[in-house]
């Protein structure tokens, strides 16, 4: 599937400028990353699906690599080429596009609910131009009391968080208070950039955590492999709340399939493109979740799960 995607992708952005017998799609992510990567697949592969290929669309693409001057340059460029619509991937890409333009459509995913983004007005509207799927903070008491189903026995759970996220300082209080309401002692260190991860991980390491617990953080998305690789030499297993990450060395997780996220905000694009209206969209949650574990991490820690949860590799 990824290669097809690739080629589809190749044959769209062939060219530097949008042509005029096409319709025009910008697509923006914050950064290369494997999980965010599954969304943006879910995406395209909906388009096609619903009629939409190298035929008929052009697409506009631009990845900020983690930067914010560069993704504001990059929505700059998107919006004066006069796209149809944009799609953002995920929460800060979708907060800066929102900042940008209130006449083009912005099909969201991977994202927060609107108010949980701070995208709301005074009275609790979202942008009119806003659409896409959402996911609110619920999914995290479910994703982390898995630790206490698993090991029962643990008393502190280990985390990272940017500070500069908005998304991640909103989930690191969800998980701060289901803690507390589960007699868990959570030990929280802020990390600025992935550069930084290594480094901070370590120092998490030294108190004695029973667990790590993955946010939904980019800079935890991107540095993920180190996390784990830092937390299994000192037999800490992590778990999270992002399906994603648990083909990336989690033992399990309790989260939005990314795929069927971006695949749920593209079917919402076709219906528009299709129709040349909003009416009738609005942003939704996501539909799809999964309960999920890792066998070789599994086997590794000596844990077991029951048939609630769907094996990944």
């Amino acid at each position: 599937m990824k290669s097809i995607l690739s080629i589809f992708l190749l044959a769209l952005i062939s060219c530097s400028s949008p042509q005029s017998n096409k319709l025009t799609i910008g697509f923006i992510d914050q950064l290369q990353d494997e999980t965010l990567e599954k969304a943006k697949t879910g995406f395209f592969d909906a388009l096609k699906q619903n009629g939409f290929d190298s035929s008929n669309i052009e697409i506009i693409y631009r990845n900020a690599q983690n930067d914010q001057p560069t993704m504001l340059q990059s929505l700059d460029y998107i919006i004066s080429q006069n796209p149809t619509l944009i799609a953002t991937n995920p929460t800060l890409p979708t907060i800066s596009a929102v900042q940008k333009t209130k006449t083009i459509p912005i099909f969201m995913m991977v994202s927060p609910r609107p108010d949980l983004a701070k995208l709301t007005d005074s009275e609790g509207k979202a942008p009119a131009n806003l659409f896409g799927t959402y996911e609110t903070l619920d999914y995290l008491d479910t994703a982390l009391l898995l630790i206490k189903s698993v090991l029962p026995n643990a008393k502190k759970v280990g985390t990272i968080f940017n500070q500069s996220e908005p998304q991640s300082v909103d989930a690191l209080a969800r998980i701060e208070k289901t803690c507390k309401e589960a007699g868990l002692e959570l030990i929280k260190m802020p990390v600025n950039n992935s550069s930084e991860t290594q480094l901070v991980v370590a120092s998490l390491l030294t108190n004695n955590i029973d667990a790590f617990f993955a946010l939904p953080d980019n800079t935890v998305f991107s540095s993920m492999e180190i996390i784990v690789k830092s937390c299994d030499d000192k037999k800490v297993p992590v778990f999270t709340s992002e399906e994603g990450l648990v083909s990336r060395g989690a033992v399990a997780a309790f989260g939005a399939d990314m795929y069927q996220w971006g695949f749920q905000s593209g079917v919402q694009a076709a219906g528009f493109l299709k129709s040349k209206s909003t009416v009738g969209i609005k942003p939704e949650i996501v539909s799809v979740r999964h309960r999920v574990y890792n066998p070789v991490k599994a086997s590794q820690f000596n844990l077991t799960f029951d048939s609630t949860f769907t094996s990944v590799k």
